[in-house]
């Protein structure tokens, strides 16, 4: 009886994976092919040949706006137990990521913005996000890499970034660094002209800001970014 029932389970799984097969054959013969067309509009890259390029325009220079960018901002914090400082103070508040951007681990400044930076970075992100989704490319991020910095960081990081400088608006707390070069893409395959098209609808995002006299903007080439300042 034993033998028997070992048997029977042994043909029963083997006709069960004959009509798994025959399942799967019938549905390569009667289930129509995708459309191609419909698919590569889905997976493949979409250039925009007829796209303006915004980054080029982002030309604001330190020296022009400084005073203004600091007058607005906090007193420049030495360490990071002033920063603590500001913070408990309501001149600071920390940055977290959100549904339209990331944070990125920051090494040579502290995740931290004025309240009306944090604005600003906030509508950056809310207008991004309406720009892209309209494109095929919901739900796609931008990084940020750099925040408020403080005089410490500044000596460190001068060895490495030929654009850290004494005068810097991170250190008034009102600035911030977004990367054009990286992206969080929600698509199933990236291509480079996608990384294009992130880049400048970023840009055009925040030339628009700028002619509303709400940023100043510098296309960072070097580092890979763009450099914003809240107005």
């Amino acid at each position: 009886m034993r033998l028997w029932r070992i048997r029977f389970r042994k043909e029963f799984r083997l006709k069960g994976r004959i009509a798994l097969f025959a399942i799967f054959l019938l549905c390569l013969i009667f289930i129509p092919k995708p459309n191609r067309a419909l698919m590569a509009s889905f997976f493949s890259n979409r250039c925009r040949s007829e796209q303006q390029i915004f980054s080029r325009r982002l030309t604001d220079r330190i020296v022009d706006y400084s005073l203004s960018a600091s007058a607005k901002g906090i007193e420049r914090c030495a360490n990071a137990r002033e920063i603590s400082n500001r913070v408990m103070k309501g001149q600071l508040t920390r940055v977290k990521g959100t549904r339209n951007y990331k944070i990125e681990t920051m090494t040579h400044s502290y995740p931290y913005l004025t309240p009306d930076g944090k604005r600003l970075l906030r509508e950056i992100g809310r207008r991004f996000r309406e720009k892209t989704k309209k494109d095929g490319l919901k739900g796609s991020k931008f990084i940020v890499t750099s925040m408020t910095r403080t005089t410490e960081k500044i000596k460190g990081l001068g060895k490495t970034n030929m654009n850290a400088s004494d005068n810097s608006p991170h250190l008034n707390g009102n600035a911030f660094d977004i990367s054009y070069a990286r992206f969080s893409i929600m698509k199933f395959r990236v291509k480079e002209c996608d990384k294009w098209y992130m880049k400048e609808a970023l840009a055009e995002v925040i030339w628009e800001l700028r002619q509303e006299k709400k940023c100043w903007a510098t296309y960072e080439r070097q580092q890979g970014c763009f450099h914003v300042v809240a107005r």
